[in-house]
């Protein structure tokens, strides 16, 4: 089991070359095919404005800066991604970009976006784009961090566990990853005990089957967020991935989230891993 098809949502923030730098060098270690991909968003005219010269003159000023953030873009891609050995392809979409790549990413393995940037114009990432696309999409998606990567993922990856179905999509689309890490601690953050093995212990006997060097480690909040308490803990044992499902639900496009997952969003310093 491994990554064969990768979708790279490309766009024209600042992070945009890390986040294709990161995509090629992870693509290369699973020979997995990648798809870049870039959304156009689409003309939008004021509400007051009246047809004519002025619309005219509002419409040449959107299609030439969507030509050129469309250049900016392209060459990107084919400058990180193009020019390597890796077989890849480039698609140019029209439409919202949360809408988009949910629906590309059906037919990817693995869905890899960036994390919005503080500031950004309308152009670059979405602020929901991440947590939309997890979970509309049916697919893991990577996220990576607006500041950069220190480092490859997957050496040391935290995976956050509470038994719950967003949990397990989360590890098993992480799976290929998990396989060939160095180590990967199962973090249990308030666990309960309800049977007669201690928490974790299932989790850690799958993952160990599939050649997963896993370890258990059982922690408490107390006055801590969980968010707060899995950032730690990702900085204590220096790891380069948090794995962990994604809570939340849709309402009229309003996108309602549980707290980790709200702070780690918010504050990643590594890549994340989330599936719902």
């Amino acid at each position: 089991m491994g990554f064969k098809t990768m979708l790279v949502h490309v766009d024209t923030g600042r992070s945009a070359s890390a986040r294709l730098k990161f995509s090629a060098d992870l693509a290369a270690r699973f020979s997995a095919y990648v798809t870049g991909l870039y959304v156009r968003r689409p003309f939008q005219a004021p509400a007051f404005t009246d047809a004519g010269p002025a619309m005219d003159s509002l419409y040449r000023t959107y299609e030439n800066a969507a030509k050129a953030d469309e250049a900016l873009a392209t060459a990107a891609f084919r400058e990180l991604i193009g020019s390597t050995s890796l077989s890849s392809e480039w698609r140019v979409t029209d439409g919202l970009a949360e809408e988009v790549v949910a629906a590309h990413a059906r037919y990817a393995d693995l869905v890899i976006v960036g994390q919005a940037e503080p500031d950004a114009p309308a152009t670059t990432t979405p602020e929901d784009l991440a947590e939309t696309v997890a979970i509309s999409g049916e697919r893991p998606v990577l996220i990576v961090p607006h500041i950069g990567v220190a480092k490859p993922p997957g050496k040391t990856v935290l995976l956050c566990w509470n038994g719950t179905r967003e949990a397990a999509r989360a590890a098993t689309g992480a799976l290929p990853i998990l396989k060939t890490a160095d180590k990967v601690i199962v973090l249990l953050i308030d666990p309960r005990n309800d049977g007669d093995e201690q928490p974790g212990a299932g989790i850690a006997r799958w993952l160990v089957r599939h050649g997963v060097k896993a370890t258990v480690q059982r922690d408490t909040a107390a006055e801590s967020t969980v968010g707060g308490v899995i950032l730690s803990r990702a900085a204590d044992q220096d790891a380069d991935l948090i794995v962990m499902g994604l809570y939340g639900h849709s309402r009229v496009r309003e996108w309602v989230l549980g707290g980790a997952s709200r702070t780690l969003l918010a504050s990643m310093t590594v890549p994340l891993l989330v599936a719902h």
